[in-house]
């Protein structure tokens, strides 16, 4: 395998009617069989890097992944609007160029990208048994049978199924009656509604009750009732109650004269000597 893709040094491709790219031609015809033969492009490229984000906590070897493609870049234009790439050595997660990732299915059974695909299965199928409470829990076999069977239609269609779309199967793969995005939102809103639990043990309050609740005086606070006073005052008694406030007055100094005579008088101090100058 490594001498057969170590003299594949270009290839040219063409862009399809589903907007997907195929390899129309190689530099080893001997060795690589261009029917149906598809290639990733960096688009595609960079989508299937984000997919395999999540599952590096579930065992994602990214060396098996670099392994599994060929890395190439755009050469020049070839004729009948297609394009020629040349190989590259740089890597699929660190290189600054835009790639096209040819797969290396030389051997479809036990080469690096067979592994690549079991690889990823594999992590699959832990992602969704950690994320998912299965009654019993997801098995790769599962999975497999169930992939087997849609590429088996596309097969019987006569039809090419594209490398880009065989690993999205895998990496987007949840199984029927369930929704990843749906369980991950319910796992993020569970801590929400825990820290809203006393709220929720509270009564709910008619629109009723809460106008009662509002108007019973028993209830307010001293500053509010005094500011409720004086919005009621009309702006005519301000008057009056300066003249009430004045004859309170009066009345508080007579009673103090009062207290004054019941008082036994206090003889009067003498004067205090002046300082000489």
């Amino acid at each position: 395998m490594a001498n057969s893709s170590a003299i594949l040094d270009w290839c040219i491709v063409r862009l399809g009617e589903d907007h997907n790219w195929w390899v129309d031609e190689v530099s080893d015809p001997v060795r690589w069989d261009t029917d149906g033969l598809s290639i990733i492009d960096p688009r595609q490229a960079a989508h299937l890097i984000e997919l395999c984000e999540p599952l590096r906590d579930y065992g994602f070897d990214q060396d098996l992944f670099e392994a599994a493609f060929i890395p190439f870049r755009i050469d020049k234009e070839a004729a009948k609007g297609r394009v020629r790439l040349k190989r590259v050595k740089d890597s699929v997660f660190d290189s600054e160029e835009k790639l096209f990732l040819l797969a290396d299915v030389v051997d479809d059974e036990n080469g690096p990208f067979a592994d690549l695909l079991d690889h990823l299965t594999r992590c699959r199928v832990k992602l969704l048994n950690d994320v998912f409470k299965f009654e019993s829990k997801l098995t790769v076999d599962e999975v497999e049978d169930e992939l087997r069977e849609d590429q088996n239609a596309s097969f019987i269609e006569g039809k090419a199924v594209h490398v880009f779309d065989e690993l999205c199967a895998i990496l987007d793969f949840t199984p029927a009656g369930f929704d990843e995005d749906e369980e991950e939102g319910d796992r993020s809103s569970s801590d929400d509604e825990d820290a809203e639990i006393d709220d929720a043990d509270l009564p709910d309050v008619d629109d009723e009750d809460d106008e009662a609740i509002k108007n019973d005086a028993s209830l307010k606070w001293d500053e509010d009732e005094d500011e409720e006073d004086d919005d009621e005052k009309p702006k005519g008694d301000d008057d009056e109650d300066s003249d009430d406030d004045e004859e309170d007055d009066d009345s508080d100094d007579d009673e103090e004269d009062d207290d004054e005579d019941e008082k036994p008088k206090k003889k009067a101090k003498k004067p205090a000597p002046k300082k000489r100058r």
